[in-house]
C-alpha cells in the first residue's frame, strides 16, 4: 500500500510539471507569435501597443519617432535573444520603449550606503539551526496568503520601500492572519535621515525607521504618489503594523536565504539593469551578463523547481503586473557564484515579528472644511439705502437735485457714469456713453473694457422711511424697471 501511495504520488509531481510545462510552452508560443506580427507591420504595432499601455505621446511626433527607434531596437534584442535561450524569454512589455540611461533611473537601491555600512549581525542568525535537508521542496507564501498586490513604483527609483513592505506585510500575515497592504510613501516621504525617497535607500534603514517610529500606516491611508514629498505627521503617527527587529541573512549563503525564505518572505538586492531583465517575460531566469553590481531592492517570496531548468526562486518585483510574469520572475537558484544569480545572496535581510499589533487606529481624519470668510459690511447711501460690501453706491434717480433711488455698482471706489445705469472701475473711471465702454484716464495707456450695469439698492432696516412709513414701505422688485433689464 505505501509502495502504491509513493507511486501515485510521483505521478502527481510529474504529471503537474507536464501541465505548468505545456501552459509555459504555449505562453512562450503567443509571444513569438506577437513578435513575428510586430516585425511584419512594426509600425501598426508600435502604435497598438502605444495604446495598450497608455503611452501619452502618440500626438508628438519627435517623441514618438524618438520612441518607435528605442522599440524598433528593443525588437529586435528580443527576437535574437529570444532564438538562442530556452531557459526564459523575452517580451515587449510597457518598458520597451525605454532607453538604458531611462530605465536605470527606475532602479533605486543604494549599494554605496551598503558598501559603506557594517550588515547588523548583532544576534546569531535566527534560523541557523533549520536543518536545509527537511525544508520543504517548494515554498510559495502568495500560495499562504502572505503576499499583497504587484504595486508599481512608477518613475521613481523607490524599489528599498517597496521591499520593505513586501517583507513586512508577509511576517505581519504570518503572525496575526490579516494581510495589510503598507505605505511606500510613507517611507518614501519620512524616512529621510539615512534614506533619500525616490533617489534610493536600504532596506535595512527603511527597517530601523520603522521600529524608531513604533509601525508604519497602511497603503489605503497614506497612498502611493511615485514622488517625494512632505511627510504627513497624523499619518506618520498612524500606527497599523509594527515589527520588533530585522536581521541580515549571511551574506553569498544561497542555502542561509532558503532557510529564512522557507519560513517568510525576504527582501533581496539584486543587479537589475540587464536589458534581458528589463524586457523578461517569462521563465527561469539565467543569464550570465547580470552580475552583482545591486542597485535594485525586491522580494523573495518562496522558490521551487522547474523539471527542465532546476532550482528557482519567486521573486516579486514593483514594476506593476504588465512587466514579467504578472509582475513576478523566477531567478536561478544554485549558480557557480557564491553571490547567486544577479547577486540576489549578498544582501538578504528580513524583518522580525513576534507578536500583535497594537489597537488598529482610527483613520486619519480628513481636514476640516476652511471656514467661509465673513461677508464684507454692507455699504450705506443714506440712511435708508444701502448696496452690498464691495459695491459702489450710484444714484438711478434724481429728484430736485436729489437721490430718489439708489443703485448698486458691482464695484469697489467705482466712477458712476451720467447715464445713471452704468459705472466703471477705479482703473478705468472715464465712462463713453456712446460706446459703451470704461475708458484710462488721459496720458494713461491702458486698455478698456465694457462698463457695468448698476442693480437696485435695498432697504435699510430702520431707516427714516421705514419710521415715518412702517415696515411695510417698499416697492415690489418687479415695480422696479431697471430690475427687468439683464446686466450686460
Amino acid at each position: 500500500m505505501m509502495a502504491l501511495k509513493v507511486l501515485v504520488a510521483a505521478f502527481l509531481v510529474v504529471a503537474s510539471f507536464g501541465v505548468g510545462a505545456k501552459a509555459e510552452l504555449q505562453l512562450r508560443e503567443q509571444h513569438k507569435n506577437q513578435l513575428l506580427e510586430a516585425r511584419a507591420n512594426p509600425l501598426a504595432a508600435f502604435k497598438q501597443w502605444a495604446a495598450t499601455h497608455s503611452k501619452n505621446y502618440v500626438n508628438d511626433v519627435k517623441e514618438f519617432e524618438a520612441r518607435f527607434s528605442v522599440w524598433l531596437e528593443n525588437l529586435d534584442y528580443i527576437w535574437d535573444y529570444n532564438a538562442r535561450t530556452a531557459s526564459h524569454w523575452l517580451h515587449l512589455n510597457h518598458l520597451a520603449d525605454l532607453t538604458a540611461d531611462e530605465y536605470r533611473a527606475r532602479l533605486g537601491y543604494d549599494n554605496k550606503a551598503r558598501l559603506l555600512r557594517n550588515r547588523l549581525q548583532s544576534m546569531p542568525f535566527m534560523y541557523a539551526d533549520v536543518d536545509a535537508e527537511k525544508l520543504p521542496s517548494d515554498v510559495d507564501w502568495r500560495e499562504k496568503g502572505a503576499v499583497a498586490e504587484v504595486k508599481n513604483q512608477g518613475q521613481c527609483g523607490s524599489c528599498w520601500a517597496f521591499a520593505t513592505t513586501g517583507s513586512v506585510e508577509g511576517i505581519n500575515a504570518i503572525v496575526t492572519g490579516q494581510l495589510v497592504s503598507l505605505s511606500e510613501q510613507e517611507l518614501v516621504d519620512c524616512d529621510t535621515e539615512l534614506d533619500r525617497g525616490c533617489s534610493g535607500g536600504l532596506m535595512d534603514y527603511a527597517y530601523e525607521w520603522i521600529m524608531k517610529n513604533k509601525g508604519i500606516d497602511t497603503e489605503e491611508d497614506y497612498p502611493y504618489t511615485a514622488e517625494d514629498g512632505v511627510c504627513i505627521s497624523s499619518k506618520k503617527n498612524r500606527r497599523v503594523v509594527i515589527i520588533d527587529g530585522y536581521q541580515d541573512v549571511p551574506e553569498n549563503d544561497e542555502v542561509a536565504l532558503k532557510k529564512v525564505a522557507a519560513h517568510q518572505p525576504v527582501a533581496v538586492a539584486i543587479e537589475a539593469d540587464a536589458k534581458s531583465f528589463q524586457l523578461y517575460g517569462g521563465g527561469v531566469y539565467d543569464d550570465v551578463s547580470c552580475g552583482t553590481s545591486l542597485n535594485h531592492g525586491v522580494l523573495v517570496v518562496g522558490y521551487g523547481k522547474d523539471p527542465q531548468f532546476g532550482n528557482y526562486w519567486i521573486v516579486k518585483n514593483s514594476w506593476g503586473t504588465e512587466w514579467g510574469d504578472s509582475g513576478y520572475i523566477r531567478l536561478k537558484m544554485g549558480t557557480q557564484d557564491v553571490q547567486g544569480m544577479c547577486g540576489i545572496a549578498m544582501a538578504p535581510s528580513f524583518p522580525i515579528k513576534k507578536g500583535p499589533n497594537p489597537p488598529t487606529p482610527s483613520p486619519t481624519p480628513k481636514p476640516s472644511p476652511s471656514p467661509k470668510p465673513p461677508k464684507p459690511e454692507p455699504v450705506k447711501c443714506d440712511d435708508d439705502s444701502e448696496c452690498p460690501g464691495g459695491s459702489t453706491c450710484c444714484c438711478i434717480t434724481f429728484l430736485f437735485n436729489m437721490c430718489f433711488q439708489w443703485g448698486c455698482c458691482p464695484l469697489t471706489d467705482a466712477t458712476c457714469c451720467d447715464d445713471n445705469e452704468h459705472c466703471c472701475p477705479a482703473e478705468l473711471p472715464v465712462c463713453d456713453t456712446d460706446a459703451g465702454r470704461c475708458l484710462p484716464k488721459a496720458g494713461v495707456t491702458l486698455g478698456s473694457q465694457p462698463w457695468s450695469r448698476k442693480t437696485p439698492a435695498t432697504r435699510r432696516p430702520g431707516g427714516f422711511m421705514d419710521r415715518i412709513f412702517g415696515r411695510g414701505f417698499a416697492c415690489k422688485k418687479q415695480d422696479n424697471p431697471l430690475q427687468q433689464i439683464k446686466p450686460q
